[in-house]
């Protein structure tokens, strides 16, 4: 409880009002997978579901109950769709496409924001083409990244967050959406995003495990903290509005040294792998469930206006308890 001086400031209330946590602050990542009549728990992350497209109703109603007020959309196509060329990422009745356009008509409040990548939609599981020789396709990975983000905006998302790691993808997306007149789309950048073990849950509920190799040839060496810097740095000069850290809680030091050097609001992913290991800590006992709550102060203490977290559906009820 605040003495009752600063109580009585208004201007003091509003600067420690800033630096708190909300449920204006965060981002639920939610995956929505073809067929019908699916509500399925993800195996790997405890309370997070896969819905079809006839279950968004249901979705959203506890959305709303929840207080979430923004969600980033994944999609999760049929395995006999995937192929060689993306082609269900940017089709116009592609699954996320599909999934804007019914969560836009139950809920326009709803803030919807596109992944835009590839890996879900290759045989191959990879964000990116490759040559024989196993270089990047650099031309045509951003060819097709523009027509996911393109294709998103046309069924109405409200931003789109490229997560693919193509150098200079920022700036040919933003010409892209320039060009087919979507100019106010925003673009949250996965600016320094690091090819991480954290990740491993996400893969599972995307169905996206790369097919071979791994993805440290596009993706930040986790010792390598000034090259994620430099990336931050990128993404602002090629005209992202929003840049990001991911995983979040592994690389607080990167998130709070991006902010001191980014105008831009910043954003961090509490990625799968940190949602399953305290979910898992605090179901068996080894924390309290305040842990969950420390996790996402600390991620908005190291510098994050936008926390993207899997444990959206019970902040309210965790401020109502522990924010004082």
């Amino acid at each position: 409880m605040l003495p009752t001086r600063l109580r009585k400031n208004e201007k003091i209330r509003k600067l420690i009002r800033e630096t708190r946590l909300s449920m204006d602050d965060v981002v639920y990542p939610v995956f929505v997978i073809e067929g019908e009549n699916i509500k399925e728990e993800i195996p790997s992350m405890k309370g997070q579901y896969r819905y079809s497209i006839d279950r968004l109703d249901e979705a959203v109603e506890s959305f709303k109950a929840a207080g979430i007020e923004y969600i980033i959309l994944f999609g999760i196509p049929d395995e006999s769709k995937k192929d060689g060329e993306a082609t269900p990422a940017f089709a116009d009745d592609g699954i996320v496409q599909q999934a804007i356009r019914k969560i836009k008509a139950i809920a326009p409040e709803l803030y919807i924001i596109g992944d835009v990548c590839l890996c879900e939609y290759k045989a191959d599981g990879h964000c990116c083409f490759f040559e024989d020789n196993g270089d990047i396709k650099r031309d045509k990975s951003l060819d097709t990244l523009c027509k996911v983000a393109v294709s998103q905006a046309r069924a109405g998302v409200d931003m789109v967050a490229p997560s693919d790691m193509m150098d200079g993808h920022i700036a040919a997306l933003r010409h892209a959406l320039d060009e087919a007149g979507f100019e106010s789309i925003p673009i949250m950048g996965y600016s320094a995003k690091f090819a991480s073990t954290f990740y491993g849950p996400f893969r599972d509920a995307a169905d996206s495990a790369p097919a071979f190799g791994d993805r440290r040839a596009y993706q930040m060496d986790p010792a390598n903290g000034k090259e994620a810097l430099k990336e931050v740095e990128l993404d602002i000069e090629e005209g992202a509005d929003i840049v990001m850290v991911k995983p979040a809680m592994p690389y607080l030091d990167v998130l709070s040294q991006a902010k001191d050097l980014s105008f831009l609001p910043m954003a961090a992913y509490q990625v799968s792998g940190e949602y399953a290991m305290i979910r898992t800590a605090v179901d068996e006992g080894l924390l309290d469930e305040r842990a969950i709550f420390e996790s996402l102060i600390c991620i908005k203490r190291a510098g994050a206006e936008i926390i993207i977290t899997y444990f959206a559906p019970i902040l309210k009820e965790l401020l109502a308890k522990y924010q004082d």
